[in-house]
C-alpha cells in the first residue's frame, strides 16, 4: 500500500511517497506552482504513476490544537485533490514540520539560501513518517 504525503504551500508543494509496503518514505519531489488546479493535476499524475492507495495532507493547526487561519483554504484544496485523484486525503496535523525540516537541512550542512529548494519535500517526508508511525501503532 503506497501512501503519498502532501505539504501544500503558497508557492511550492512538497510530496513524499512511501515504498510499496507502506512502511518507509521513499520518493520525494516538489511541485513549483501557485495554482491549485495545476498542483491538483500534478498530484493526480503522481498518484497514477506511483500507484498510490492513500493520501495524507498536512493540515495547519495552532500550537493549542485549534484550527489555524488557513484551515478553510486547506480543506477546500483537499476537496480539489479528492476530485482530481479519486482519493480523499487524511488531514494530518503539520505543526512544526517546516521548522523541523529547516533544522534537518541545516544539520546536514545545507545553507539557508538553499533550503527553499528542498524544505517542502523534507516537510512532506516528516508528515509521511508521522502518519506511517501512527498507522503502525494502530495495527
Amino acid at each position: 500500500m503506497r501512501i503519498m504525503a502532501i505539504d501544500y504551500g503558497d508557492a511550492r508543494t512538497g510530496v513524499a511517497i512511501s515504498d510499496p509496503t507502506g512502511l518507509l518514505a521513499g520518493y520525494t519531489t516538489v511541485i513549483h506552482s501557485r495554482k491549485a488546479d495545476v498542483v491538483a493535476a500534478e498530484l493526480a499524475r503522481l498518484v497514477g504513476e506511483h500507484q498510490v492507495d492513500e493520501l495524507v495532507m498536512g493540515f495547519p493547526r495552532n500550537m493549542d490544537g485549534t484550527e489555524g487561519p488557513r484551515a478553510e483554504l486547506y480543506k477546500a484544496f483537499a476537496a480539489r485533490v479528492e476530485e482530481a485523484c479519486g482519493l480523499k486525503p487524511v488531514l494530518w496535523d503539520e505543526r512544526r514540520t517546516t521548522v523541523e525540516a529547516h533544522n534537518i537541512l541545516h544539520a546536514s550542512g545545507k545553507k539557508m539560501k538553499n533550503h527553499k529548494k528542498t524544505v517542502d519535500a523534507v516537510a512532506a517526508t516528516l508528515i509521511l513518517e508521522g502518519y506511517l508511525t501512527f498507522k503502525r501503532a494502530g495495527r
